[in-house]
Order: C-alpha cells, then sequence, then structure tokens
C-alpha cells in the first residue's frame, strides 16, 4: 500500500461561525505533520486557510500555497 505523500485541502478565507470549524482545522493540521503530509492549500494568509497552514507549521510539517495569480495582485494591489 502506497502512503499519501501530500493533500489538497480546499477551505474557507473567513474564521467561519463557529470555534468547531477553527479547532477543526488544527487538529488537521496536527494530524497531517504527524503524519508527514505535505499540506497544500489556497496560500491565504486568514481564515481557516491560515488556521491549517499555521498548525501544520507549527507541528513542523511542509506547507505549500498556492493563489492564482489574479488574486495574488489583487492582495498586493491592497498592501
Amino acid at each position: 500500500m502506497h502512503k499519501i505523500k501530500s493533500i489538497c485541502v480546499y477551505c474557507g478565507s473567513s474564521p467561519g461561525s463557529s470555534p468547531e470549524y477553527q479547532n477543526a482545522a488544527m487538529e488537521l493540521g496536527r494530524l497531517l505533520a504527524q503524519e508527514s503530509i505535505q499540506l497544500i492549500y489556497g496560500g491565504s494568509s486568514v481564515g481557516i486557510m491560515r488556521v491549517l497552514a499555521d498548525q501544520v507549521l507549527a507541528q513542523g510539517g511542509k506547507v505549500t500555497g498556492v493563489i492564482p495569480e489574479a488574486i495574488a495582485k489583487r492582495v498586493a494591489i491592497r498592501h
């Protein structure tokens, strides 16, 4: 059986309407890092995406953010 090396997670750029969303993202991040599974996600530094990525990194895991060029340009213009 082959071990999963990476997983792509689609999640929101808002924190969600309930603390359970953030708690679930933190638990998933912990498990991914523990199992040495790389996270590939939407590349945002806000909301549930950030919670998940931060947790993977805090646990020593690997993260790759993917963000469409058009969105990256809009974000860059606002900063």
